[in-house]
């Protein structure tokens, strides 16, 4: 099966969360309500750097990908 690079997810324990996994490496989920990122990897010292300079344009893909998907449902 392939999956799509990112999927929306919602939690009724978690009623204002906004989720967003990330199935490519580097795996993750990010809550989108607060931007704290779950990380489904271990890092060691020398992929931390990488990661860093990374982990912003993750974020930023997640964003615009949930923005498409919001629009989506609008229209």
């Amino acid at each position: 099966m392939t999956l799509p690079k990112f999927i929306l997810g919602d939690n009724t324990d978690h009623p204002n969360a906004i989720f967003v996994i990330h199935t490519d490496f580097p795996r993750f989920i990010i809550n989108l309500e607060d931007d704290e990122v779950e990380w489904f990897e271990d890092f060691d010292q020398h992929d931390q750097k990488e990661l860093e300079l990374e982990t912003e344009n993750l974020i930023k893909e997640a964003t615009a990908f949930y923005d498409r998907e919001v629009a989506r449902y609008e229209d």
